[in-house]
């Protein structure tokens, strides 16, 4: 629950600042339907979910 929150809350930060900045790009497309998605209750939202979840736990095993 606390990943889903703060990636929500993440990824709506850069797509505010996407649209201050430059406009939207392509790339910045990608991170707006991340978003959505992240927000929508769709089939494929608990796989990327999921996909989300699964690149954190990843990030966070890496020891430096």
């Amino acid at each position: 629950m606390i990943l889903s929150i703060s990636g929500v809350v993440l990824l709506g930060i850069v797509v505010f600042i996407f649209f201050r900045k430059d406009g939207l790009k392509a790339s910045h497309a990608m991170i707006s339907a991340l978003f959505g998605f992240y927000l929508a209750s769709t089939a494929i939202a608990p796989s990327i979910k999921a996909g989300g979840e699964s690149l954190a736990s990843l990030l966070g095993g890496i020891k430096f």
